[in-house]
């Protein structure tokens, strides 16, 4: 399908503490345990919280739908890599749709704000995803590629400084199978 899809979503963190306020199981119908336990740990709590939600709406954005077509609350998480890293996990509906669409990856960048939490999400397909460029040649094949350059060069001035030599001694170069001889003329 070669295409790449773009969302990205903001939440006032004012508004999700707010709602995790006045609705407290809001939290856990709309967050995976894990999402739970990593903002409940947070200093700010409702800001990480806004941030997952804003991500959620930007994977959703990103694949071309939002909560429509039979994707659930859950269906799009947020975990983290092994270096703290938002990653955005796809399950169910949504991992379905991003199936049909050839997409391999989803890269989630979050970002907060003293009162926003913002998020974009790119939906990627393997023929979309940038190729990485012509490895350079490796080392080796460098150095052996400049002393071939090096060994022309030295062979080229050792010609032109034989050829001079003969023509000051009056002497004549003759080349016989690939090796150079050389003859006084009396």
């Amino acid at each position: 399908m070669a295409e790449a899809g773009i969302g990205v979503d903001i939440v006032e963190i004012a508004r999700m503490s707010r709602v995790l306020e006045k609705t407290p199981s809001f939290a856990r119908k709309m967050f995976t345990e894990e999402e739970q336990r990593y903002c409940d740990q947070a200093p700010r709590r409702a800001a990480h919280y806004a941030a997952r939600f804003a991500a959620r709406e930007a994977v959703l954005k990103a694949l071309g739908t939002g909560f429509a077509k039979g994707v659930g609350r859950k269906d799009v998480s947020v975990s983290r890599d092994d270096h703290g890293r938002p990653i955005a996990v796809l399950q169910g509906k949504a991992l379905q749709i991003a199936q049909e669409q050839e997409i391999v990856e989803v890269a989630l960048s979050l970002s907060l704000t003293s009162d926003l939490a913002v998020a974009n999400a790119m939906a990627i397909s393997d023929d979309a995803r940038p190729r990485p460029k012509q490895q350079r040649e490796d080392e080796r094949a460098r150095v052996a590629r400049s002393f071939r350059e090096a060994r022309s060069i030295l062979d080229e001035l050792e010609r032109v400084q034989d050829e001079s030599l003969a023509s000051l001694t009056g002497e004549t170069l003759i080349e016989h199978g690939g090796s150079d001889e050389t003859h006084s003329e009396l």
